[in-house]
């Protein structure tokens, strides 16, 4: 019931994204309006975060978990019937919208109920089973397609998936019953115990710890958003820019659709075979002993793969730069989540968990924005190294905060 509806979002989901190019292109729409599809789906996610926020503070996961499914399923259907290109875009920003309130509820659940000693590796695990999903996904497509021959039999698969999460989160067991809320001690807001200075237990809602709301969180919390959560930021761009500049590094090397797909899948295939591995990491040694050897690794896998687009084995350094930057984005998997999960008040986890989601999905967002706007101006490689540089703020944002704002495995701080 933790994981199970997770994957089936996931798997419909993958199932869908690599068609809604293909779907805009048959509409009439040029390549730019095709790829301003694909980003209608990154938009509504990055603005469902806040609301996602108030929506599992306010009814809990469960129900959120329900209507985020319900919203999927309308957009589904929109998708189906659509008659537009617009049409298109908004269907997609309607299930980026209800995917993102559908990964908080979760994120939030797993938040207060997991403890601090095993909650890098539940998190792994839930990071894992989005990438199981989005990995599946898209040869579940390519199975549909060659049974039935066309693109709408992935659309209603996942309407299938999404009909099984909302059956299955409605009538199975609730998990927020079977799992009680972990006892976990947090330092208090200084305007609750200027006078003691002690460390309150949250195990149960205290009276003065009361719900926030977003954007009260925002602003009690501003201090590790803005600095742990921007260098998150940084890693998730990293992470965001492989997937779109890998791609066009095989393009712009003039390799065939089939060899940059063969690269690419190997280098998701480590990133998806690694994804238990930094769970396993963070929980037994702390958290920056994965976030700073995956930010550093991908950060040197973009700066060296920027030096090879001219030598004469450029395609073999962009095989093994691949490589690399799968290998640190695997070590990276469930970074994000468990500092998020890490500094968000135990209390009331899901209005600070939207924000930092928000931050996140951002550097998401930019990234790939980023890249085509500098190769546009300039070219690919110096886009590949403005990913380096990002990853070197990000590597010492890690070594500055995480020490500061993000308690150890073992409950020190």
């Amino acid at each position: 019931m933790i994981y199970g509806p997770t994957i089936l979002f996931a798997l419909g989901e993958g199932a869908v994204i690599p068609l809604l190019p293909v779907l805009a292109t048959s509409m009439g729409a040029d390549l730019a309006a095709s790829s301003l599809v694909v980003t209608a789906l990154v938009i509504g996610q990055l603005c469902g975060n806040l609301p996602a926020g108030w929506a599992v503070g306010r009814f809990g996961e469960r129900l959120t978990m329900i209507a985020s499914s319900l919203v999927t399923l309308l957009g589904t259907l929109v998708l189906i019937f659509a008659p537009s290109v617009g049409m298109l875009m908004l269907s997609a920003l309607i299930i980026g919208f209800s995917a993102s309130a559908f990964g908080l509820a979760r994120h939030a659940f797993m938040t207060t109920r997991v403890p601090l000693f095993f909650r890098a590796r539940a998190l792994s695990l839930l990071g894992g089973s989005f990438r199981f999903g989005m990995f599946i996904g898209p040869f579940v497509t390519a199975l549909l397609l060659s049974i039935f021959g066309t693109e709408y039999a992935s659309i209603w698969f996942f309407v299938a998936c999404a009909v099984a999460v909302i059956l299955l989160v409605t009538f199975g067991p609730d998990p927020e019953k079977a799992a009680p809320v972990v006892p976990t001690v947090v330092r208090a807001p200084a305007a609750e115990d200027a006078d003691t200075g002690e460390l309150i237990s949250t195990g149960s809602i205290p009276t003065v710890a009361a719900h926030e709301g977003v954007f009260r969180t925002m602003l009690n919390h501003r201090d590790v958003l803005f600095r742990l959560g921007l260098t998150a930021a940084a890693l998730s761009g990293l992470r965001s820019a492989r997937q779109s500049l890998l791609p066009l590094w095989g393009v712009s090397l003039g390799l065939d659709a089939q060899s940059i797909a063969l690269i690419v899948g190997i280098s998701g295939a480590i990133d998806f075979a690694l994804f238990y591995a930094s769970g396993q990491v963070m929980d037994r040694f702390g958290r920056l002993w994965a976030a700073l050897p995956a930010t550093v690794l991908m950060t040197a896998g973009f700066l060296a793969l920027s030096l090879t687009h001219d030598l004469p084995e450029a395609t073999m350094w962009f095989g093994a730069f691949a490589m690399m930057l799968g290998v640190g984005n695997g070590l990276s998997s469930g970074i994000l989540l468990t500092l998020g999960a890490d500094t968000a008040p135990q209390h009331d986890p899901a209005p600070y968990l939207g924000s930092w989601r928000m931050m996140t999905d951002g550097g998401a967002t930019v990234a790939p924005l980023a890249i085509t706007a500098i190769t546009a101006v300039a070219s690919l490689p110096v886009a590949a190294a403005a990913m380096g540089v990002l990853g070197v703020f990000g590597s010492i944002g890690f070594a500055r905060y995480i020490p500061r704002f993000v308690p150890r495995p073992d409950g020190r701080e």
